[in-house]
């Protein structure tokens, strides 16, 4: 076999592939293997007609699709092979010359990896970790805690405010005609938690146990029930029960019961180191993210298309992953949400950019520095992998190569590496400074981030709506 690759222009090119008449003749006997099964012809039973006979009848050229489709996609792979490229999407094949007793001959459209111009990547300023625990923050911690821990008690003298629980029926309708979902009785609605439609909640607060209301309220434009989009609804609202959180006292008593220890001062001193720990990894991260960001910034690369999608599907297919494990699915979230699969993917599309363009920088560093990912650093990552889930790393070793994912076992591992290569080059200011330094960036960077990210928690919301 023949292949030759010529680039065209940018991330494209021309693969130029040859293959010998053997290969298209076992090609053609796999083809008439595969037909033979189903050929109809009389006298003969089924998969029993005879070669010859078969291409009397059919002609040989009734073969040369199925043949096609069993020997392009392994000479397509050889060729990228041999040519050493690296293809980013579905080529564009144009076959030029497939006959019994011929070459088979085809040209090929392929979209590569593209090549990364290293800007800067040493030296880069990256924020001074600050892992300090006020008074302040710790004190906002034990009243977290104190909230996890608050127990719901019925109210009954005074009127519901925000932060409440109300346990309510409700009756909607729309022009005095009641619509699926409107209904429901003895519901917990937390005020202030926005899971009903927006002026739902502000309206029930201030009613006392026993109170009836009509609350009035407009469905948002994007409601997942079209029919019920931008309407004024009325809802027959009656307040059952009034239930208000009643912090624990901040005492010897309350560390016990939280934690192992018996007295406040010694859960307060372990739970300062811990929040320590928590913003030493926090800070961590943050530095690797701002070093990354800042060092793909500082790279020239033109990234096709078909890389920003293929890796908005892998962050579309990680979200729904995350809300089946909140027991949600991503067509229940779409419908909660009034968007469309659309919608999510182009609010992915900026993150989904930058990620491609942050892993291309990062490959040519590890390129341009010879990092590379050992066999004992592979077996490392089976191992940690292999105790997380309670399995030995040769059956994990296997699943992920049956998965096709061994290679990004590998390439995880050499991400890795390569940051923590920045991170030891990097050069650390003041967080104050980096700050100052970061504000513009930050801001944008923050409004595309909320845009980009949608949260799977925040469909346990939206699934109220429809109550």
């Amino acid at each position: 076999m023949k292949a030759t690759w010529e680039k065209i222009e940018k991330n494209l090119g021309v693969l130029e592939v040859e293959v010998d008449a053997e290969r298209v003749a076992a090609a053609l006997d796999k083809a008439f293997q595969k037909v033979v099964k189903k050929a109809n012809v009389p006298g003969f039973r089924k998969g029993k007609v005879p070669r010859p006979i078969f291409e009397a009848r059919f002609g040989v050229e009734s073969l040369y699709q199925d043949a096609i489709d069993i020997l392009l996609p392994e000479v397509y792979s050889e060729a990228v092979e041999q040519t050493d490229i690296f293809p980013v999407d579905r080529p564009e094949v144009d076959i030029e010359q497939f006959e019994k007793g011929q070459a088979f001959k085809f040209k090929a459209k392929v979209i590569v990896k593209p090549e990364v111009k290293l800007g800067d990547y040493k030296g880069v300023e990256v924020p001074a970790a600050n892992v300090e625990v006020s008074e302040d923050e710790l004190n906002e911690e034990l009243t977290r805690l104190q909230e996890r821990h608050a127990e719901l008690v019925v109210i009954d003298e005074e009127a519901a405010k925000q932060g409440d629980t109300v346990v309510i029926d409700f009756d909607g309708s729309v022009d005095g005609v009641p619509f699926e979902g409107g209904k429901a009785e003895r519901y917990s609605l937390e005020l202030g938690s926005n899971t009903f439609i927006p002026g739902f909640e502000d309206q029930v607060i201030g009613l006392a146990t026993g109170d009836f209301k009509d609350v009035t309220v407009t469905f948002p434009e994007t409601y997942q029930a079209e029919e019920l989009a931008n309407k004024e609804a009325v809802f027959k609202v009656k307040v059952h029960e009034i239930k208000r959180k009643e912090l624990p006292a901040l005492d010897d008593e309350f560390a016990k019961d939280v934690s192992e220890f018996d007295t406040l001062d010694e859960f307060k001193s372990d739970l300062k180191k811990q929040l320590a720990d928590r913003k030493s990894k926090e800070a961590e991260a943050e530095r690797e993210k701002v070093l990354v960001d800042k060092v793909g910034e500082n790279a020239e690369v033109e990234i096709p298309e078909a890389m920003v999608q293929s890796e908005v599907q892998n962050m579309v297919r990680d979200f729904d992953n995350r809300l089946r494990a909140q027991g949600m699915n991503l067509d229940m979230f779409l419908g909660f949400s009034g968007q469309t699969v659309e919608d999510l993917k182009e609010q992915m599309k900026v993150d989904a950019e930058k990620r491609v363009r942050n892993n291309l920088v990062l490959e040519q560093i590890a390129k341009a520095e010879n990092i590379d990912a050992s066999e004992e650093e592979i077996n490392k990552e089976l191992q940690d992998m292999a105790d997380a889930y309670k399995r030995s790393p040769e059956e994990i070793r296997n699943i992920l190569a049956a998965n096709g994912s061994l290679g990004s076992l590998r390439e995880d591992v050499l991400l890795r590496k390569t940051i923590q290569f920045l991170i030891a080059n990097a050069k650390e200011v003041a967080a104050e400074k980096s700050e100052e330094a970061a504000k513009p960036a930050a801001k944008k960077t923050t409004k595309k981030a909320a845009k980009s990210e949608p949260k799977a928690e925040e469909a346990a919301g939206a699934k109220t709506d429809e109550e």
